[in-house]
This record gives C-alpha cells, sequence and structure tokens, in this order.
C-alpha cells in the first residue's frame, strides 16, 4: 500500500495536473482573443482609410460650400443695407407730401365747417373759429 506522504504527493500531483491544464485552456483562449483582437484591428484600418478620404471630400466640400453662403450673406446685407435707404429716400418722397395734402385736406373741411356754420349763424353776429368751433367771435390775426 501507499504512505501517507506518497497519498499526500499523488493528490498534489493530480491537483498540479488539473491546474496546467486549466492554465493551459486559459492561455488558449487568450490566444485566441489576441488573434480575433489583431484581425479586427487589422480590418478596422482598411476601413479607417477609406472613411478618412471621404470625411477629408466632405470637410473640403463644406469649406467651399461655406464660402459660397458667406458671399451669400455679404450680398445680402448689402442689399438690406441698400433696401434701407431706398426705404428712408420713398419715405421721404411720399410721406412729406402726404402730409401736406392731408393738412390741406383738412384746411379746406375746417373752412368748408366755418363757412358753412357762418352761413348758417350770420344773423346773430357769431361766426365759427379755427378748428370748428362756433359762437365765438374770431379773433384779428
Amino acid at each position: 500500500m501507499l504512505t501517507a506522504g506518497e497519498v499526500a504527493g499523488l493528490i498534489v500531483a493530480v491537483f498540479w495536473a488539473i491546474l496546467v491544464c486549466f492554465l493551459a485552456m486559459v492561455l488558449i483562449k487568450a490566444a485566441r482573443l489576441l488573434t480575433e483582437t489583431a484581425k479586427m484591428v487589422s480590418e478596422l484600418g482598411e476601413r479607417v482609410v477609406p472613411l478618412m478620404e471621404e470625411v477629408s471630400a466632405t470637410v473640403t466640400e463644406t469649406n467651399r460650400q461655406l464660402v459660397a453662403v458667406e458671399a451669400i450673406a455679404t450680398d445680402v446685407k448689402r442689399v438690406s443695407g441698400d433696401m434701407a435707404r431706398v426705404s428712408g429716400v420713398a419715405s421721404t418722397l411720399i410721406a412729406g407730401p402726404l402730409i401736406k395734402i392731408s393738412a390741406l385736406g383738412h384746411g379746406v373741411r375746417a373752412a368748408a365747417a366755418a363757412r358753412s356754420a357762418n352761413g348758417a349763424n350770420g344773423a346773430n353776429g357769431a361766426t365759427a373759429v379755427r378748428g370748428g368751433r362756433t359762437g365765438q367771435r374770431r379773433l384779428p390775426r
């Protein structure tokens, strides 16, 4: 039979063999993982180069479009300034005479009202005053 030391040595040898097998499996899986990682990195490198070329072309086209947009924005700014000036000139040309015509119309209406009031109240001596009020004497100017 086996002595206690031999049984202990046998148990240690079996556990050692199990440990070595377990570590061998771990190392094999780690090697597969590293192989797959290397393969993915090389595929990624093959895909990144065309993507970077496309990104570079896109950025170049975007910069070209931004130059065009900047030119358009400058033109719009200039045109809006011109429109503001034209609007001011049109306002000056139209508003001034329009105000004068309105004032003339108001004056004619007030004169007509004063005349009609003067004709109706002529017997009692009351005359229309400037502004269309009746019943007061007109002050000399």
